[in-house]
């Protein structure tokens, strides 16, 4: 597939069966098929996929924390199927090496992309489902945010991470937190850039909404201020 790892190993690492043309297409970004005479991308499966996510992660939640409140559910769901976790998750697996690019995005390391690795996530997911139906794609969900909720700091930063960027700088004596975006694709299909300045340190986040990129930006920007 284009000089890409082979996809067995992906599988092996998902645990799962999947179409090999079910695969493909969920592992094929815009810019590939934009490239190859137009062909299909994996939006429609990524679509798919951010629905039986959500599902999966609430259920799971609901059943699994019983003295929380919908708030607390609610803020911890954020924190779970975030472009950040997702993007998180997917090198995690090393994703970004079976996904295929167009050259722009190669030469510009799509490969380790937050905005490109979460979509594929939510791809892979939406394409389980329907090779596989849904029992085995939320046992996918459950799978892939297992490193998640075993980290018992992920529910701290990960959940507020502008919030808690402004308390370090504060605390370091850094400044104020200020962000500036930037936007670029078609009106369908946007991906948002957000950089944050505090102190001496520049951090760039990226995301399907203004809210998503800021926070990947600001949790990449706390992880420097907070790295001794």
């Amino acid at each position: 597939m284009n000089g890409l790892p082979e996809d067995s190993a992906l599988l092996a690492t998902l645990g799962v069966q999947l179409d090999p043309a079910l695969l493909e297409l969920a592992l094929t970004h815009r810019s590939y098929a934009y490239e190859h005479g137009g062909g299909p991308t994996n939006e429609r499966l990524e679509f798919l996929g951010d629905s039986i996510l959500g599902q999966a992660v609430t259920v799971m939640l609901y059943r699994e924390y019983p003295q929380l409140d919908e708030g607390d559910l609610a803020k911890r769901r954020a924190s779970l199927v975030s472009s950040v976790a997702l993007a998180g998750i997917a090198r995690g697996i090393g994703l970004g090496a079976f996904v295929r690019l167009g050259r722009g995005e190669i030469l510009t390391n799509g490969r380790d992309k937050s905005s490109i690795l979460a979509d594929t996530v939510e791809a892979l997911i939406g394409a389980v489902y329907l090779d596989s139906g849904g029992d085995t794609a939320t046992a996918l969900v459950l799978r892939l945010i297992e490193p998640l909720l075993r980290d018992p700091g992920h529910f701290g930063v990960s959940m507020d991470p502008k919030t808690s960027l402004q308390e370090a700088a504060a605390r370091l004596g850094s400044g104020i937190p200020v962000y500036s975006i930037a936007e670029s694709g078609p009106d369908h299909s946007k991906v948002f850039i957000a950089t944050v300045t505090v102190g001496v340190v520049t951090a760039v986040g990226e995301g399907t909404s203004k809210k998503h990129a800021e926070m990947a930006a600001a949790l990449d920007a706390w992880t420097r201020l907070s790295s001794p």
